[in-house]
């Protein structure tokens, strides 16, 4: 309730419960309400104005122009680069894949991650014995540079929506970038992990046994590489590509608003044209029967008076 009469400035207290001002007789709640009315839908376009803008420029940034298509298409291919084995550490005990699953029958990161978290102080205890340096505390950085190359791709995804007011933004380039990065990384510590193993005849990976080991870069990676370069080089055309304004985006909108709704106030007029003209042939064919009904009685009638 307002602390104050809106019309004559009386302080209103606790105990004035009437809608009436006890001192001009206005009612509050009412006063001025056309005004006040009018303010609130004027709140209410800038809103559904805004709200609007938003909706253009996320459906602009993802399918907005040819190249945002097929950006939309080569951001999700790199995701088939991480099924694929990226390198492979390979042993007379457990063998590893630095991939999401394996087809060869090694371990993935699937197996990985269900015995990181289940045996999560083994993992730290035989990282400490090695000083953080060898080949357990290699295999697990891999297995995470894995992961964090992963993630900054699909973050570079949703940036193209969270960043949709700024179209030109390079924040989708540098996470591509990133992702890069860290998917290089992933393999070189793979890799490095072969050679300090080929310096020891065995060590347990957690819970598993690793026996003369060694290892390489898979076919899988470069593969990888490639679709994410490939990601990277759309990104970056986008961001160089012209971009849109929001009053243009807007004017098309409206004119694709139109032009739906005048499809279908033209569709409903042929509807109901059909309809004028199923009632029309229903009427002529009623009209037909009674004219016959009436034919044949006055035949009936003639053959009477005969």
């Amino acid at each position: 309730m307002a602390s104050t009469c809106p019309n004559c400035g009386k302080k209103l207290h606790i105990w004035d419960v009437k809608a009436e001002c006890s001192a001009c007789g206005v009612s509050i709640p009412n006063y001025n309400w056309q005004e006040r009315l009018e303010e609130d839908n004027l709140k209410a376009e800038k809103q559904f104005s805004a709200f609007n803008k938003t909706m253009n420029r996320i459906a602009y940034s993802i399918y907005g122009t040819k190249l945002r298509i097929v950006r939309l298409v080569l951001t999700f291919l790199p995701i088939i680069g991480f099924i694929l084995p990226w390198a492979t550490l390979k042993s007379e005990g457990a063998s590893f894949d630095l991939s999401i699953i394996s087809f060869s029958g090694n371990k993935s990161l699937i197996d990985f991650f269900s015995s990181f978290f289940g045996n999560l102080n083994l993992y730290i205890a035989n990282m400490k014995f090695e000083g953080f340096g060898g080949a357990v505390t290699l295999d697990v950085a891999g297995y995470i540079l894995f992961v964090l190359s992963a993630l900054f791709i699909v973050i570079a995804f949703f940036l193209n929506i969270i960043m949709c007011k700024k179209p030109k933004t390079k924040s989708t380039v540098v996470f591509d970038i990133l992702s890069i990065v860290a998917s290089v990384a992933a393999v070189t510590c793979f890799e490095m992990s072969g050679k300090a193993a080929q310096e020891l005849t065995a060590y347990n990976f957690g819970d598993f046994a690793v026996i003369n080991g060694s290892s390489s870069i898979a076919w899988g990676y470069f593969v990888a590489l490639a679709l994410l370069l490939i990601a990277t080089g759309i990104n970056i055309a986008v961001a160089k590509a012209p971009a849109k304004s929001d009053e243009t985006l807007e004017e098309e909108r409206l004119a694709r608003k139109a032009a739906k709704e005048e499809k279908e106030r033209q569709a409903q007029i042929e509807k109901e044209k059909a309809r004028a003209e199923a009632e029309k042939a229903a009427a002529e064919e009623e009209a037909k029967k009674v004219e016959e009904a009436k034919a044949k009685l006055a035949a009936k009638a003639d053959r009477k008076n005969k």
